[in-house]
């Protein structure tokens, strides 16, 4: 065998940073310690894993496909060395989540997942569905907890739990209190939406098949508590997933409508990388997960 596990960790940091001098401070080495042992592993089978420029390193083809074996072998090597310690604790999970499911869920998971395992730890990373997914490609994170499904041949998209998305209003405005809206109502006001790469923009447009190019957008904002304050100032109507909204619309300070013939139902996923080996950690998370859908 040509390589060791420190040439791994070494291609695999660079591969996460595309950058030698990140690479070696994530692994306490210097920066010479890093090139020297990238260029060994290299120069050992005659390849080149990297197309370099500048400062930066990117993974070429042949990288991209040692970069899933490598990440195998090292998670493989880590479970070893668990076992070998004869350790009971789980080990380090970082799961990646989209907006929503970060600020009203995944809390909830990690409160029950420490009680029922009080040695381990979870970092939760919050961003958009896009972000998720790029950490995920990248690694990043063990596991993703998103809002909507996106095909990529390394990824896997497990439904998970259903939510509905409603449309709201500021309590003053005149289409409160309305029994349901018409497309006319629908076409009349000006909205307040999620920027379109989101996962809330995706179902809002596809439930507005028919009249989407008709709306009147008059902005589209990176957050939800932007989108709801927008509408409580009175700028106009807002669509965001119930329980995002669930204690304004309670409190009284946002009212919600019904909007006819439209339906805003969608889906929550898992998302896990084929490229990584499963562990006792990943595996607890996602039966808890699953265990807990209403």
């Amino acid at each position: 065998m040509k390589f060791t596990l420190r040439h791994l960790e070494v291609f695999l940091a660079v591969a996460k940073t595309q950058s030698i001098s990140k690479a070696a401070e994530g692994l306490s080495m210097s920066q010479s310690a890093a090139s020297a042992a990238i260029q060994e592993f290299e120069n050992r089978y005659g390849i080149q894993l990297f197309d370099r420029g500048g400062k930066r390193l990117k993974l070429n083809r042949l990288g991209e496909t040692m970069r899933g074996k490598a990440e195998q072998l090292m998670a493989q090597a880590i479970d070893f060395d668990r076992e070998l310690l004869q350790r009971e604790e789980l080990g380090h999970l970082k799961v990646g989540t989209s907006y929503t499911i970060g600020n009203y869920l995944a809390f909830n998971y990690v409160a029950e997942y420490a009680q029922l395992y009080s040695k381990a730890k979870v970092d939760i990373v919050v961003g958009s569905t896009p972000k998720i997914i790029a950490k995920m490609l990248n690694y990043d994170v063990d596991v993703g907890l998103v809002e909507a499904e996106q095909h990529h041949e390394q990824l896997l998209f497990t439904p998970w739990r259903s939510d509905k998305m409603i449309a709201f209003c500021a309590p003053n405005h005149p289409l409160a209190g309305k029994s349901r809206l018409t497309d006319k109502d629908i076409l009349a006001y000006e909205w307040i939406l999620r920027e379109p790469s989101s996962a809330h923009r995706q179902t809002f447009d596809r439930a507005m098949q028919g009249i989407l190019s008709e709306l009147n957008v008059r902005a589209e904002l990176t957050h939800n508590d932007a989108v709801k304050n927008a509408v409580k100032a009175g700028l106009g109507l807002g669509c965001l997933s119930e329980m995002a909204v669930r204690d304004e619309i309670e409190l009284g300070t946002l009212a919600p409508l019904e909007l006819k013939n439209r339906n805003m139902d969608r889906h929550f996923y898992i998302v896990r990388h084929k490229g990584k080996l499963t562990n006792p950690a990943l595996d607890a998370w996602v039966t808890l997960c699953n265990a807990n859908v209403p």
